[in-house]
């Protein structure tokens, strides 16, 4: 989708040269395309963009100054993308912690269609790190549309559903939404909502957001004012403090107050932003260290228990002693892994052994529906025995085409059982789901209650859209584990070189809070609380009814395993909305428990909070809201619906607003059928969400209700085996079999006509 995005891009690029701007010396020449050898990533969007979508070409012109076009036989099949050009923007941005929340305004103008004609317009909204798309609002001369989420039940009652195509994730950063029919020359204004994750450095945080408008979206003409504003507010949490280390853009310093602190950057340009967004502030202390933010519910909030928010930071690295690593690598090497997504995955592993010290030990298992065992007992992590790991991952092992994950992950904890003076670590890669996934959970949950002090952590890494997202969150929070996902085939090589390090630099295990044990009132989202990693801070959140806790104390083992105290400061939240910080990680996390435990009470409460928080879940749907506007003059009270050029009038909302269903936009329960197929993430073979969760509810219950020997997951292997003359032959035979039937049928029910 994001190649063909780009060839659109480029193809509108080209077709926006027919386009005649004047004479006039206030009008900047055209600007030179592209070098056609760039990527075709160049194309993409890299700030907040608009495009005109262009089926047919004859309709693009200066709706301002008309000229000759050539005429142009035919249509463009797919539409080319015209960059629509931007006449002013605004980015506010609150970061509270490692959280990051984001508005960009901004007003664009239909500068390539005639004022008679109109076009669909694609909105692009690239986000940052960890980024949750939270609404859209567009305002047009006389109508306005925005996104909104609404239930799964309500959902089924909406007639309008949108292409896929007009409401999806280009990639999973980059969200494009289309607005129907807007005409030649309209200035539309819009407001873009998201959140995003804060990265963690050597005890830094980095706000990155996208910024950096290309040329081509400047308004050819001069003399159009051009300001671009940016103002940023900084609230720290429980640190004190705040040391800003780098900033691109010239910020001056508006208010600082303790840990919080704002910044504004104003000014007119001849050109937009070529620079991302980019600030950082140190939080850096020798110790660990943490605190605690309490804040009372809103009185629009469903649940009216207090919040709190427990943070740890790792300190400097300078002097800690991290954990000696025992490390299994549980790799898919299924067929649907084949190409890109294993090459990545080897090579990932190779740097991730790199990591390790001589004292370490590791292994490596690959699965598919056999498994094969680098060596049958763990092996120090010397360069003779890394180099030997290398060379056996770059050989061909038989890849099966099915995926049978329980027996590589039973035998990785067992030969895990007993390493005395380490952290056992299972890294575990896949891009499947596969039919025992709550067995697996259940059989892990069980290791961890009746496990010694430190149990194997099994970080989890899921690959592509097929495999069940929320099954490996889950397994992963059952043993203290870190969950990552890579969506997107370009990011395996950053995702799992995240997910490695942040497992591989453990400096503090087997965390506790003293409070939790003796209340029974205080609920925590996580259902075990995970290792505290010098790569990131750690964040605990949940609710509590009643008096919090006075004080608090988190416990743990260093890697000298040594324990640990360390005093929690308690303070209350100000100018800050716990609630809002917490929404994403609390429905991914009840999510993956919501599935596990097949509670529909916990969906229900995702659905709910999602609601609420404008955050998108498994439960909720998005979609698109087209509001009318009606004209009333101020002299009369008579209202009508088509405005005429210089009256005295003031536009109001219609009453009934058009719905417009959006495809689903999130990663789902898994894909049964895709991965019983083999097919590769990223391969264009991907079966709609809809018809996939009907199949995985299908193939779920593997006893079989019509036959006691087979269940509809079998049949589709079978099936997908045959080839095409057995296919049409059992075809054939069904048909047949139906008509019989039918036939039968029609002699019971009319025995007369029989």
């Amino acid at each position: 989708m994001a190649e063909d995005f780009a060839r659109a891009v480029e193809d509108g690029l080209k077709l926006g040269k027919r386009i005649y701007m004047g004479k006039d010396r206030a009008v900047q020449p055209p600007k030179p395309l592209p070098l056609m050898e760039r990527s075709m990533h160049f194309y993409l969007p890299s700030a907040p963009m608009v495009y005109a979508v262009i089926s047919d070409p004859r309709i693009v012109d200066n709706p301002d100054i008309p000229s000759y076009q050539p005429h142009v036989h035919g249509r463009l099949d797919p539409p080319a993308l015209i960059p629509l050009q931007m006449n002013g923007v605004n980015l506010d941005v609150d970061c509270y912690g490692d959280s990051a929340f984001v508005q960009v305004s901004g007003m664009w103008r239909v500068h390539c269609v005639m004022r008679s004609r109109s076009c669909d317009c694609r909105i692009a909204v690239p986000m940052g790190d960890e980024g949750s798309i939270l609404g859209v609002e567009i305002d047009l001369p006389t109508k306005s549309y925005s996104t909104e989420l609404i239930g799964v039940e309500e959902s089924k009652g909406i007639q309008n559903i949108a292409r896929p195509e007009d409401g999806q994730f280009l990639k999973p950063h980059i969200f494009t939404l289309t607005i129907p029919k807007i005409d030649g020359g309209t200035y539309i204004s819009m407001k873009l909502h998201w959140s995003q994750k804060l990265s963690y450095n050597d005890g830094k945080f980095t706000l990155t957001v996208p910024f950096n408008f290309p040329e081509f979206v400047t308004p050819a003409i001069r003399q159009i004012r051009k300001k671009e504003r940016i103002q940023l507010n900084v609230n720290s949490g429980i640190a004190s403090g705040i040391v800003y280390q780098a900033v691109s853009h010239p910020f001056q310093e508006s208010k600082r107050n303790g840990g919080h602190i704002s910044l504004l950057y104003e000014a007119n340009v001849m050109t937009w932003s070529h620079t991302d967004l980019s600030f950082s502030y140190g939080v850096s202390s020798g110790n660990i260290f943490g605190g605690a933010l309490l804040q009372s519910p809103s009185l629009y909030d469903i649940d009216q228990r207090d919040m709190f928010c427990i943070c740890l930071f790792p300190g400097s690295q300078q002097g800690k002693k991290v954990f000696r690593k025992e490390v299994i690598f549980v790799v898919d090497i299924s067929s649907s892994m084949r190409g890109r997504s294993l090459e990545s995955t080897k090579n990932a592993i190779n740097t991730a052994l790199s990591m390790l010290s001589p004292e370490d030990s590791f292994n490596i298992i690959a699965f598919s529906d056999e498994t094969f065992l680098y060596c049958t007992s763990m092996v120090l992590a010397s360069e003779e025995s890394i180099e030997n790991a290398s060379e056996w991952m770059s050989k061909e092992h038989s890849e099966g085409n099915g995926t049978n994950m329980l027996i590589p992950l039973q035998k990785a904890v067992e030969m895990l059982s007993s390493t005395p003076g380490s952290i056992p670590m299972v890294f575990l890669v896949t891009d499947g789901t596969v039919e025992d996934e709550r067995k697996i959970c259940e059989w892990m949950d069980k290791r961890m209650k009746n496990g010694g002090s430190l149990c194997p952590r099994i970080h989890t890494l899921g690959i592509g859209k097929f495999c069940n997202h929320h099954f490996l969150r889950m397994l992963a929070m059952l043993s203290r584990g870190e969950y990552g996902a890579a969506c997107d085939l370009d990011t395996i090589d950053s995702q799992m070189q995240k997910l490695f390090s942040k497992g591989l630099s453990t400096v503090l295990a087997n965390i506790t809070i003293d409070a939790f044990d003796d209340h029974e009132q205080i609920e925590v989202y996580s259902s075990c609380i995970p290792d505290l990693s010098f790569e990131s801070p750690l964040t605990i959140c949940g609710r509590c009814q009643g008096s919090f806790p006075d004080t608090l104390k988190a416990k743990g083992i260093l890697g000298d395993l040594s324990n640990v105290i360390i005093d929690l400061k308690i303070e209350k939240a100000m100018n800050i909305s716990l609630d809002k910080i917490s929404a994403r990680q609390q429905i991914d996390l009840l999510t993956a428990q919501a599935w596990f435990s097949e509670n529909k009470q916990l969906e229900e409460k995702v659905a709910k909070l999602s609601l609420r928080t404008c955050n998108i879940s498994e439960y909720t749907r998005m979609i698109l809201l087209e509001k009318g506007k009606i004209e009333r003059d101020t002299d009369t009270t008579e209202a009508r619906k088509v405005p005429k050029k210089g009256d005295a009038c003031q536009l109001l909302d219609s009453a009934e607003p058009k719905k417009i269903l959006l495809q689903i936009l999130t990663v789902g329960f898994g894909d049964l059928l895709a991965t019983a197929e083999n097919i590769c993430p990223g391969s264009g073979e991907e079966i709609l969400p809809e018809v996939a969760e009907m199949l995985n509810k299908a193939t779920s219950n593997c006893c079989g209700r019509l036959c006691r020997h087979c269940c509809c997951l079998c049949c589709i292997r079978c099936c997908s085996k045959m080839s095409n003359q057995c296919s049409i032959l059992l075809t054939q035979l069904c048909g047949a079999v139906a008509c019989v039937g039918c036939s039968q049928l029609c002699a019971l029910c009319c025995p007369q006509e029989g």
